[in-house]
C-alpha cells in the first residue's frame, strides 16, 4: 500500500485541436520528423529554389510525395506570422501519438521514470515547451488528454524544436482515469500549484513520477488535484507571484533530473 503524502499548480478551457492533419513548418520541423517518425508525414511542399540535399533524399528515402510552394505562398497554411523557409508539410498528429496502454507496455518502473501530465493546457506554445523541457531533462513521456486541452499542432511541433518527435506523446482519455493507472504502477503524482503544500527541493524523487500541468488561468482541475499526492510550489522571489505555466514545468523537470543523472 502506498504511503499517503500531501502536496498543487495554477494553470481557462478550450477544445483539443483533432484535426485529420496539421501543417508543420521550417526544415528543422521537417528534418526532425523525417529522421525519428516518418510515418507521421503525409506530403511535403517546397519552394523551388530550395537547395538541401539531405532533406531531398530522405523524402525520396521515405516516399513522401512532393509539391512546389509557389513564392510568396503558404502563409494560408501555417499561419501569417510563421516563417516557413520554404518547407510545409503535411502532418497526420494521429500516427505521432501512442495509445496510454502501448506506453505502459514499455514502461520500467524499476528504473524510477517521470512523466508529465497535461491538464487543459490550452496555449499551444506552452505545449510545445513542456515538450521540449520533457525531451531535455529524460523525461519518459508527455500525456496528452483528448478533451479541453491543446493538441499537437505545427506551433507545438516548431515550439517544441522538433522534440515532439523524439519523446513519446500518449493520449489519454481522462486525465483522472490515467493518473488513478499510474498509482497503480507505484508512480508519484506530483501536481504543480503556486500554493504548493510541498516546496520544490525537499523531495527525493525516488519512485516513478508524474507532474501534473494545469490550466494557464484556472490551474488543475479540483478532481484532479485531488487525485495528487502531493502538490508542489516553486520557491521564488517575493517580487514575483508566479511562473508561467511552462516555465514552472521545466524548473521542476530540472530540479527532477538532478536526482536522476542517468535520465540524462
Amino acid at each position: 500500500m502506498r504511503p499517503k503524502r500531501h502536496i498543487k499548480y495554477e494553470g481557462g478551457r478550450s477544445k483539443t485541436s483533432s484535426p485529420g492533419k496539421v501543417y508543420i513548418y521550417g526544415k528543422h520541423a521537417l528534418m526532425e520528423a523525417l529522421l525519428n517518425t516518418p510515418q507521421v508525414i503525409r506530403k511535403a511542399f517546397l519552394a523551388p529554389d530550395l537547395k538541401d540535399a539531405e532533406l531531398n533524399t530522405l523524402l525520396k528515402k521515405h516516399n513522401i510525395p512532393t509539391s512546389p510552394l509557389a513564392a510568396g505562398k503558404g502563409k494560408e497554411l501555417v499561419g501569417r506570422d510563421a516563417t516557413h523557409q520554404g518547407v510545409i508539410a503535411v502532418m497526420d498528429p494521429s500516427a505521432l501519438l501512442i495509445s496510454f496502454d502501448d506506453f505502459l507496455a514499455t514502461l520500467d518502473t524499476k528504473k524510477n521514470p517521470a512523466v508529465a501530465v497535461l491538464g487543459e493546457v490550452q496555449d499551444p506554445h506552452n505545449v510545445g515547451a513542456i515538450i521540449r523541457s520533457a525531451a531535455a531533462f529524460g523525461l519518459s513521456a508527455v500525456l496528452i488528454p483528448e478533451h479541453n486541452q491543446a493538441g499537437v499542432t505545427g506551433v507545438v511541433v516548431k515550439t517544441s524544436a522538433g522534440m515532439a518527435f523524439r519523446i513519446p506523446l500518449v493520449s489519454i482519455g481522462n486525465v483522472n482515469h490515467a493518473l488513478g493507472v499510474l498509482k497503480e504502477k507505484g508512480f508519484w503524482i506530483y501536481g504543480l500549484a503556486m500554493d504548493g503544500k510541498m516546496a520544490l527541493g525537499t523531495d527525493a524523487f525516488d519512485a516513478p513520477s508524474a507532474f501534473v500541468v494545469g490550466n494557464e488561468g484556472a490551474g488543475i482541475r479540483e478532481k484532479t488535484l485531488a487525485a495528487c499526492d502531493v502538490t508542489l510550489s516553486i520557491p521564488m522571489h517575493a517580487r514575483t507571484e508566479s511562473l508561467n505555466a511552462a516555465v514552472s514545468a521545466a524548473v521542476v523537470f530540472y530540479e527532477w533530473s538532478k536526482k536522476h543523472p542517468e535520465a540524462l
